[in-house]
């Protein structure tokens, strides 16, 4: 048995030798630091970082640890971070920058869709850009204006890009891991108000592949789709279900892009009915591409039209609004009624 404290930011303890108990915030600080150990290329770059520990608190202490040349305070410019990532990944260091928020990732999309994503096909895959692009995500903190955004569609919407973003502490370890070690440049989106949510993960091996989804909880009456901080909120709707008597599957997407249809539709040709949760708006958002791809490989299979239970096609509304537009367990729970009775 051991116990120790990893960071600020998790102020995690080891329950054994294998299993180690913390925040996803501080599950994140302890993957990227077996990175940082494991390759001498892995390179953290971002505004506040260092000497702060980023404005989370997820790279709490690893620049005093790792030095200022492994963990480098940023300039505030997105574009210039992700630029200089990128010629960076292209003499071969693995680089991982964060964007601070959400809604700041916007002066470098260019440089992620046009030049990050893109160079391994134009160079008929001579030319690779293994690099991180971590981005805080979501609603839920009460933040002020462009600190709330999901822009996860713009990014899974470009080939070249992986997409991918962990709902638990065991999942933020290992899948900022092998983000890390992907040869292709993954966004990896973090949900903010899930950072201080605590768990257990393990430190031997990952249990699944990057790009493969997760069932949270089995079920027979219908399956509920998620990802990010919107895989809680289903838990607690499967629970509150199961009181009323009906049996919810949960699946943790995990990967934007690719999907991992396969054990959505395995799910859905046993339950025959699909609601499709998330944050963005429901316009061309995640949740319309699984509803199409589910309605066209599992047809005679469903027993209702699938459901999608989103934010609203609004901007992203004020802090003290943002409670009606988040989907919430009523939300959730109103999709499953209407997917039941059809």
């Amino acid at each position: 048995m051991t116990t120790g404290t990893l960071s600020r930011a998790g102020a995690t303890t080891a329950s054994s030798d294998l299993h180690v108990k913390g925040t996803l915030g501080g599950a994140i600080n302890a993957g990227l630091r077996a990175c940082l150990e494991d390759d001498d290329k892995v390179v953290l770059m971002g505004l506040d970082i260092g000497k702060l520990g980023g404005v989370f608190r997820v790279t709490d202490r690893l620049q005093k640890d790792f030095g200022d040349q492994r963990v480098l305070d940023m300039p505030l410019a997105e574009s210039g971070m992700v630029g200089t990532a990128f010629g960076m990944a292209l003499r071969g260091y693995r680089p991982v920058v964060e964007i601070q928020f959400d809604g700041f990732v916007y002066p470098a999309f260019d440089q992620i869709v046009s030049q990050v994503a893109k160079i391994r096909y134009r160079t008929a895959g001579l030319v690779g850009a293994p690099m991180v692009i971590r981005i805080p995500f979501g609603g839920g903190i009460g933040a002020v204006e462009h600190h709330s955004e999901s822009p996860e569609a713009y990014f899974a919407h470009t080939a070249g890009l992986r997409v991918v973003s962990p709902s638990t502490p065991h999942d933020a370890y290992w899948m900022i891991q092998q983000a890390v070690h992907s040869e292709d440049p993954v966004v990896f989106l973090e949900p903010k108000r899930r950072y201080w949510d605590k768990g257990e993960w393990a430190t031997d091996a990952p249990d699944l592949p990057l790009d493969a989804a997760r069932v949270c909880r089995t079920g027979t009456d219908a399956t509920v789709v998620a990802y990010g901080s919107m895989v809680q909120t289903a838990l607690k709707a499967a629970e509150v279900a199961e009181s009323e008597g009906h049996s919810l599957e949960v699946i943790d997407l995990r990967s934007l892009s690719p999907l991992d249809t396969d054990t959505v539709c395995r799910s859905v040709r046993r339950t025959g009915r699909l609601v499709v949760v998330h944050e963005d708006t429901g316009y061309l958002g995640i949740a319309a591409e699984v509803a199409a791809q589910v309605s066209q490989e599992c047809f005679y299979s469903l027993e209702a039209p699938v459901q999608r239970v989103t934010g609203f096609h609004v901007p992203y509304p004020p802090a003290r609004l943002e409670r009606h537009h988040l989907p919430d367990v009523d939300r959730i729970l109103t999709g499953v009624d209407t997917v039941l009775a059809g």
